[in-house]
């Protein structure tokens, strides 16, 4: 059933059953925009106890959606994980599609929710499981790792995933002189300047971290004396000469929590500064402005909608399903490193 328009007015109601959220959210979100988020985030929570709905949010989603109807925020396979492990027999992710497809391929009795299924990714559609099976014939007997922001088709094909955490530690657990990796480059090129193994890396990229330069990352230190610049290994090698830490988006929101810099600029996609600022309002954010396309085609009405109507639905060939959950089965009896992807 539709909500009706008049229900997502900002009420005293509204106000009453969302006040908690607006106080954290104060100094990142104005009150003008808090007004009409506010209706929405009620009527979502409230419809998703309805419904028997779980929401699981990624680090990139906006301030609204992470802090105001997450029941999990994390990283991609985190995401999955909690889903598969919820009661909830409905899985709502605020995410892009390969994220969706991982909840999928580990819960495939559930419900998985997509509210924008244009919601896609640059590094995710670089690369088919045409191409993998291609690289396995050009280089036989070389294991393929995949990272995890790869659509099924691919982890159907490969030996293993890993995320930017532990691609170091799934690597070396393959006890081979040589590794093809894919699809993301610059990570690829991360990974092998931390292991002796040598790296046969596809060029898949980014389009939020491919963008960061060197000079970029120079001129936030000569705008902001003392700021800290942190990274995540899907920029340009550049770029991570230039960091002062280097890590997974839980690693970074890690070394955010453990040493409460003055200044930080997080070189990764900006709605995840709002997000940790959020958490560490004592820390002075500098915000760059590389935007994700894609996972801003999720929206407080898109979420409402998808609720309500428990559509789009993900769906996934069975046996395809069964297939891309090994090479996670095979990376998770490795483990996930000490951060997240």
């Amino acid at each position: 059933m539709t909500t009706n328009p008049a229900s997502l007015e900002y009420s005293p109601e509204v106000e009453a059953a969302t006040a908690s959220i607006h106080e954290r959210l104060k100094h990142v979100i104005p009150d003008v925009e808090w007004t009409i988020h506010a209706p929405l985030i009620a009527r979502i929570n409230e419809l998703k106890r309805e419904k028997g709905a779980t929401l699981v949010v990624h680090n990139y989603q906006t301030p609204e959606i992470f802090h105001g109807v997450a029941d999990y925020t994390g990283d991609s396979l985190g995401m999955a994980q909690f889903g598969a492990n919820t009661d909830a027999d409905v899985i709502l992710v605020c995410g892009v599609r390969f994220m969706a497809e991982t909840a999928k391929i580990l819960s495939p009795e559930k419900t998985v929710l997509l509210p924008d299924m244009d919601a896609g990714c640059s590094l995710a559609a670089s690369i088919t499981g045409e191409d993998v099976r291609k690289l396995r014939a050009e280089h036989p007997g070389v294991p393929i790792v995949a990272y995890v922001n790869t659509y099924a088709d691919v982890r159907a094909e490969v030996d293993v995933c890993c995320t930017s955490a532990n691609a170091v530690q799934v690597v070396e657990s393959l006890n081979a002189d040589k590794v093809i990796f894919v699809p993301d480059g610059y990570l690829g090129r991360y990974v092998a300047s931390q292991t002796d193994v040598e790296l046969i890396n596809w060029e898949g990229a980014c389009e939020v971290h491919e963008r960061f330069t060197a000079a970029e990352l120079r001129g936030y230190r000569a705008d902001f004396p003392g700021i800290e610049v942190i990274a995540h290994p899907e920029c340009p090698p550049d770029v991570l000469e230039e960091a002062d830490f280097v890590g997974s988006t839980s690693g970074m929101i890690r070394y955010v929590g453990e040493r409460k810099p003055e200044k930080v600029v997080m070189i990764t996609e900006c709605s995840m500064s709002d997000n940790v600022a959020v958490e560490y309002p004592e820390v002075d954010f500098v915000r760059p402005c590389n935007l994700c396309p894609h996972m801003k085609r999720i929206s407080l009405p898109k979420i409402l909608r998808s609720l309500e109507t428990l559509s789009p639905q993900v769906e996934l060939d069975p046996e395809l399903g069964q297939r891309a959950k090994r090479s996670l089965d095979r990376m998770l009896a490795i483990g996930r490193g000490p951060g997240k992807a």
